[in-house]
């Protein structure tokens, strides 16, 4: 069925999140045998910082997919980004009003046909405005696939808006704790570089300096 297959989907795309959010551990990089270290950490600040959640240590990315798996709209509260809460409350509340529209127009021309089919009530005596109208069971069948058709399409969109939030809560807490300001400087100097014979190499060294 489709909203089993969409569900599946929904389920792989948070534990992508989660598998995303764990902390990246540091990494040792060399350029060759008689060279120095040249990286040693290159974790984000926002994995080294931890904070609790339902008594667990958890980083800032954990803790915002979290909170936004549990309650929409609750990762974008923790990030401080309170402008974005229209967004999700507007997105999740048109596609649950469409799903919630076309889920009753479903159920009532199913119950109508089953009422048809089981009871042998007339169509006119059916309940349901919209059911009672049509001319004939074969209408009532088509109003049946076509209500259940784009019920499972908000389904899907549903399950799309709520990735996109816990997926947006998860980008924002690694991006929180960034310099992302002005206050940054980049300097070329020359330097000798390391070699594996016995005269040494010439070539610029790129700084990446904070004012």
């Amino acid at each position: 069925m489709v909203p089993s297959r969409f569900s599946a989907a929904l389920l792989l795309l948070v534990l992508a999140l989660l598998v995303a959010a764990r902390p990246l551990y540091a990494q040792t990089v060399t350029a060759g045998p008689d060279s120095s270290t040249v990286a040693t950490n290159p974790v984000a600040d926002s994995l080294r910082r931890t904070e609790k959640l339902f008594g667990k240590r958890v980083t800032r990315p954990q803790k915002a997919t979290l909170l936004a798996l549990v309650l929409p709209g609750a990762g974008q509260i923790y990030n401080r980004q309170y402008w974005k809460l229209p967004l999700v409350y507007g997105g999740l509340g048109a596609t649950g009003y469409g799903l919630f529209f076309y889920q009753s127009r479903y159920k009532e021309y199913s119950n109508g046909k089953k009422a048809y089919l089981d009871n042998g009530t007339p169509i006119a005596q059916l309940k349901g405005s919209r059911v009672s109208k049509e001319t004939s069971i074969e209408n009532v069948q088509r109003g049946v696939v076509f209500y259940r058709r784009y019920r499972d399409t908000f389904i899907a969109y549903n399950a799309l808006v709520y990735g996109v939030t816990i997926l947006d809560a998860l980008v924002a807490a690694h991006l929180r704790d960034f310099d992302i300001s002005d206050d940054l400087s980049l300097r070329l100097d020359p330097a000798v570089l390391p070699t594996q014979t016995t005269a040494p190499g010439a070539g610029l060294a790129l700084t990446l300096r904070l004012k």
